[in-house]
């Protein structure tokens, strides 16, 4: 790393793909430029923008060959930055940055992804795919630690029931399963012990509002169904599978991050609570005679139900009449996209363990992936400068008054931190 901190120089290992092809500097080079080439328009693109020239070439403005990354020999690849991101080496963990194979996908374009065409640099190869059925992926012998990998073959079998998921499991017609019920948690771990698993989860679930759409664009709106929320009651009764009330956006447990910004409200008796969310909507001109009407989205699961219906009586008592709808996720999210929604559920989980991978989400430069299409300049002033700081210390505290700025304008309402629940064999 080089003494500013903005230029990456990485040697390879000797490796090769799946079909003995050498893996090189040039691969990870193609995949960078690919996948910000506006044309292949991927939705993850912005989370590289802290590598040189990212933004431009993924809007168009510059062309690939601008992209601050580069082979300098077959076996050594140089990446410069826009400026320092100590986080940059858990950055390069997401999928966004795994080389894909310029030589399969130039042949024979997007049918590289086809069982019996795919080649991999990873520890398994895709030997079958069966739509709604089955995927099938047998051992690699090429992966450079292939003798690490003791199992030859993994079937993921796509399972959209949790209940089934379920039977299934217990049948022993599979090993593991995450797909498990909140409320049967506690049942679960008396069933089968050690086996089911609870851990802690860099996970935020939130409500998500239309900060475009009246009467959501009035921040007293906003704030009054935060008030009204229950998340004691949510986390530690209805759920009451590891959760966490959320008072603010970063989960705990995220590095780097000692002090988390809170919301106010979390000070404040329930009753006063409930008080003060009816004296805001009445301030914006709801009441009995004039009630808030709204739905509220979300992609239907267990949890995600449960948690619909709560809000939706939480509300009520502050007068708010909530319809529910819900879908399948895909065109659940294709909705918040799209920004088709009033109230919507969403989650984010890390990517990589830092601030930024939350934060990062309400830039107003964030594109598709920030769903509010939330824009303060203020907030992206302070994010623009925790990216500049290299001092850990001083860094936190930025983004802590960036998450500050986040809780104060409330594009969202946090919920919960989420658990992860895990039946392993």
């Amino acid at each position: 790393v080089s003494s500013d901190g903005q230029t990456w120089t990485f040697r390879l290992r000797a490796e090769v793909w799946s079909d003995g092809l050498p893996l090189t500097a040039e691969d990870f080079v193609y995949s960078f430029r690919r996948i910000l080439n506006p044309k292949t328009a991927a939705k993850y693109a912005s989370i590289l923008y802290p590598i040189k020239n990212a933004r431009g070439v993924n809007q168009g403005a510059l062309g690939p060959e601008a992209l601050g990354v580069h082979a300098l020999d077959a076996r050594t690849l140089e990446i410069a930055l826009e400026q320092p991101t100590p986080y940059f080496l858990q950055l390069l963990t997401h999928i966004t940055c795994q080389p894909v194979p310029k030589h399969v996908i130039e042949r024979v374009g997007d049918a590289w992804v086809k069982a019996g065409t795919m080649v991999t640099n990873g520890p398994y190869i895709l030997a079958e795919w069966t739509p709604n059925s089955r995927i099938k992926l047998v051992k690699n012998p090429r992966y450079h630690d292939a003798a690490n990998v003791k199992t030859n073959i993994v079937y993921y079998l796509p399972l959209s029931d949790a209940a089934i998921e379920l039977k299934r499991y217990r049948a022993g017609e599979i090993d593991i399963t995450d797909s498990v019920p909140p409320r049967e948690v506690h049942k679960l771990q008396a069933e089968f012990g050690a086996a089911m698993r609870v851990y802690p989860y860099l996970r935020s679930d939130y409500v998500l509002v239309n900060v475009n759409m009246k009467p959501f664009d009035d921040l007293r709106v906003r704030e009054a169904l935060s008030l009204a929320i229950d998340r004691e009651v949510i986390a530690n009764q209805i759920l009451a599978a590891g959760q966490v009330p959320a008072y603010g956006f970063l989960p705990p447990g995220v590095a780097n991050y000692p002090l988390h910004a809170e919301l106010a409200l979390k000070y404040l008796a329930p009753d006063a609570r409930l008080q003060r969310a009816r004296a805001l909507l009445a301030g914006a001109g709801f009441g009995s005679a004039h009630p808030l009407r709204a739905t509220y989205r979300y992609a239907d699961s267990v949890e995600a139900r449960a948690v619909a219906i709560a809000l939706q009586a939480m509300w009520k008592r502050i007068g708010v009449e909530i319809e529910l709808l819900n879908s399948e996720g895909r065109i659940h999210y294709n909705a918040l996209r799209s920004q088709d929604f009033q109230l919507a559920r969403a989650n984010w989980i890390a990517d990589y363990n830092d601030p930024d991978n939350f934060l990062f989400l309400f830039r107003s430069s964030s594109g598709g992936m920030n769903y509010t299409k939330y824009s303060n300049p203020q907030f992206d002033t302070v994010m623009d400068e925790a990216s500049w700081t290299m001092d850990l210390a001083k860094r936190s505290g930025l983004l802590r008054e960036a998450e500050a700025i986040l809780m104060r304008d409330e594009p969202i309402i946090p919920l919960y931190f989420g658990s992860y629940r895990q039946l392993v064999t």
